[in-house]
């Protein structure tokens, strides 16, 4: 077929041949001296293009190729892959318009044809069919109507959206397994356009029976994201802005609700504040599998609901519910997933002891909840329990009889508050976790009850044999230290870990905002001095780190470079004694040099007040090789951001934020980079300078290309007279964020640059 349409576009005659093989040769002898552009749509499985006749050659012929299938991008090993997103609500609303056409002047029907739009969530083919079917509508009442049906389908037809789903349907249908597609479903149990964390996710999936042949936690949170990587790449659930979670259109949502609706063993019941503040009705409760009322009003519950067929019920952030009756989870014998996070509870049930499939109960934020009923230790198959955030502040014995227990998370930040001899009396209960392989301690690092007990916790802890994360604050370096000499999983080469070493005001890891992915090795070390073999050797292992308010230490190379030379990111506040970040004289090993921070992706400084560089000495080959953004903020002293040699390196920085820095006087110096090469910074997207009262020039000249770069943003740089840029370099700018008058204030060489320049401005 494609053969055909390529023959005839290109008016080969091949009639008589019926090989393939010669089809092939004659297209592509027809194509090897020409220049083309092949488009190819609606790609559903792969194709060799050189089977079909589509040669390469070296006159810069293009194939785009459209699919839903991302994979297919791998498999033809595409050069470049450009996600297209949803329409904007700008962007969808304009092409609605256009679709409807004339009717769109209509007598008041502008406000409704917008609430028409935005039911189509920014889907091009919905917008397309649904303005078909509006723009027949020519009065008022006919679109008001149009637009309730919408609102209320899939409980009605709707003309336009019912074929428009049918097409999104097959992406669903082709889903190779009933486990991918109940994992599609159950994600519909969240309100429109939410937000879910993908661990969070992943966990309910694993309790509810999706995710087989994964016994560790580990495994099947590793099998979760291959399922859940397969959802994204056929579009039916979508990466969020936020860092580790997901969403789902809410167009889709609605599908999978009108699935799940005519399934025997799915059936979903969902609502939202908008649609009742009441809990269901008791047929309800007996014929659904899973109920979302999370984010409601709910203050009652019925006594006893007949929810023999229930696995999951999702209660989280009913602020209003104090109180569970007695009898409430009595016949709801085969639960495996139950949510109370951020309800106003102050106990659980006794009928609690009913669940003898539960494996997952959330009851983090429940602020009244001040301690664990004693019979939750019936809950023999429970794999994950999370109680931080709440009013239970000692440590309950009663977890220790959760042998089954594989993830738990918990807060001692208020620890021993009202208590005696807490500590002595629950010893011997995290010991007794024989299978538990994640656990997170939240604390806060400046109780001192914490400091007193925490050795005998960590001595509990480094028992564990199955362990393969931990979240923890070591507020002494003996504490580190006798963890990562004892313990066995430390060496595990799945061991992931946050450990906070020292005493500060915040356990929050700064640094991992500025990732894209999860970093799953992160040290924090605060208020130190020197450098410890301890923090050496986690180092070693970190993929990110956090340095700050440290003593002893000039540079941070003085950690050994091989200690640092693993680290993706890192982060360095308030060490007032810091210099320089590495000395490259001292990067020699059997008589070789070596790189430096070959692996660093992020490099955030803030307050460091003695910094005078960022390298000292010669910058070896493959150092700083992948730093993609740099930051700098409120280093007094700093007077070069590139020494001699480094910029040769950067060629993958994308984004450089230069803050409060009142000596830059140049932000590539001249004396430091004579002789430098117009596509240097080849992938720098954004350039920020901010506060920089003595700066001059961002580069002498204008003979850089800035290939890459989209956005620059200036404030109070009042010596900065010229910009780098002429009419032919800077070709992908989009937006110049300045003040009015510091840009009517700029020197041009040439007119022409300030018109073509200013289009891009956006004044503030």
């Amino acid at each position: 077929m494609l053969q055909d349409a390529i023959t005839q576009r290109l008016k080969l005659n091949v009639e008589g041949i019926t090989s393939p093989d010669e089809i092939a040769w004659r297209i592509s002898k027809e194509l090897e001296c020409k220049r083309y552009l092949l488009l190819l749509d609606e790609v559903w499985d792969i194709l060799d293009l050189h089977v079909i006749g589509i040669p390469d050659n070296e006159k810069d012929s293009k194939v785009v190729l459209a699919t839903r299938y991302r994979d297919i991008c791998f498999d033809m090993e595409t050069d470049e892959q450009i996600k297209l997103k949803c329409l904007s609500e700008d962007e969808a609303y304009k092409m609605f318009k256009e679709k409807v056409g004339r009717n769109m002047n209509l007598p008041g029907i502008e406000p409704i044809a917008k609430l028409v739009a935005s039911e189509c969530a920014g889907l091009p083919l919905l917008i397309d069919r649904v303005a078909r079917a509006f723009r027949k509508k020519d009065n008022f009442e006919l679109w008001s109507d149009g637009l309730r049906s919408l609102r209320r389908w899939p409980s009605i037809e709707v003309q336009g959206m019912d074929e428009s789903i049918e097409f999104l349907k097959f992406c669903y249908e082709d889903l190779n397994c009933d486990d991918r597609k109940f994992c599609f479903l159950y994600s519909a149990l969240y309100p429109e356009d939410f937000e879910i964390y993908i661990d969070y996710l992943l966990e309910c999936w694993r309790a509810e029976g999706f995710i087989h042949d994964a016994n560790k936690f580990r495994v099947a949170r590793e099998k979760g994201h291959t399922i859940l990587h397969d959802l994204i790449n056929v579009s039916l659930l979508e990466r969020s802005d936020r860092m580790n979670y997901v969403r789902m259109n809410k167009v889709l949502r609605n599908m999978a609700l009108q699935i799940s609706s005519g399934s025997n063993n799915f059936k979903v019941l969902v609502r939202t504040p908008q649609e009742q503040q009441q809990p269901p009705n008791e047929v309800e409760w007996q014929h659904a599998n899973r109920i979302s009322l999370m984010d409601n009003e709910l203050c009652l519950l019925p006594e006893m609901p007949n929810c023999k067929n229930l696995s999951t019920l999702l209660l989280q952030r009913n602020r209003d519910l104090t109180l569970i009756p007695e009898s409430f989870f009595g016949l709801m014998q085969n639960l495996r997933v139950l949510d109370l996070q951020g309800t106003g509870i102050a106990s659980l049930p006794s009928s609690i002891s009913c669940f003898m499939c539960l494996r997952a109960l959330y009851l983090n934020a429940c602020v009244n909840l001040m301690k664990l009923p004693f019979n939750i230790k019936e809950l023999m198959h429970l794999e994950v329990l999370d109680i931080r955030n709440t009013g239970i502040n000692y440590l309950p014995i009663q977890i220790g009889c959760l042998t089954q227990l594989k993830c738990l998370r918990m807060s001692l930040s208020n620890f021993g508050m009202g208590q005696s001899r807490g500590v002595e009396l629950r010893r011997n209960v995290l010991s007794k976790l024989s299978l538990l392989e994640e656990l997170r301690i939240d604390v806060d690092p400046n109780n001192q009850r914490w400091e007193e007990v925490v050795k005998a916790i960590i001595e509990e802890v480094a028992t564990l044999t199955h362990l393969t994360s931990l979240s923890i604050c070591f507020p002494s370096m003996d504490c580190l230290e006798f963890f990562i000499s004892t313990s066995p999983s430390w060496k595990d080469l799945y061991f992931t870990f946050q450990f906070s070493v020292g005493h500060h005001d915040s356990t929050k890891y700064q640094i991992l905002d500025y990732f894209e992915y999860q970093i799953r090795r992160c040290l924090k070390f605060v208020n130190g001095e020197g450098v410890h073999p301890a923090i050496s050797e986690v180092l070693a292992e970190s993929d990110a780190f956090e340095l700050i308010s440290h003593k002893g230490a000039s540079k941070l190379s003085d950690f050994d470079i091989k200690s640092i030379n693993r680290m993706r990111g890192c982060l360095i506040e308030g060490c007032n004694e810091i210099e320089t970040i590495v000395d490259g004289d001292s990067l020699h090993f059997n008589s070789s040099q070596e790189s430096a921070l070959e692996c660093l992706e992020v490099m955030y400084i803030n307050n460091v007040p003695k910094l005078a560089s960022i390298w000292e000495g010669p910058v070896h080959a493959g150092s700083l090789a992948r730093l993609k953004t740099l930051t700098l903020c409120k280093c007094l002293s700093l007077k070069m951001i590139f020494s001699n040699g480094m910029i040769a390196q950067l060629s993958e920085l994308q984004n450089l934020k230069v803050d409060e820095c009142p000596e830059i006087e140049e932000i590539i110096m001249e004396s430091e980079n004579r002789g430098l090469e117009p596509d240097v910074l080849p992938s720098l997207k954004t350039l920020v300078l901010l506060d920089l009262p003595k700066v001059r020039s961002i580069w002498i000249n204008d003979s850089i290309k800035w290939s890459s770069l989209k956005k620059i943003e200036i404030s109070m740089c009042q010596l900065l007279k010229k910009l780098p840029f002429n009419n032919k370099n800077a070709i992908n700018l989009e937006c110049i964020e300045v003040q009015q008058s510091w840009w009517d204030a700029l020197e041009w060489k040439e007119e022409a640059i300030e018109e073509r320049l200013r289009s891009m401005c956006s004044f503030n």
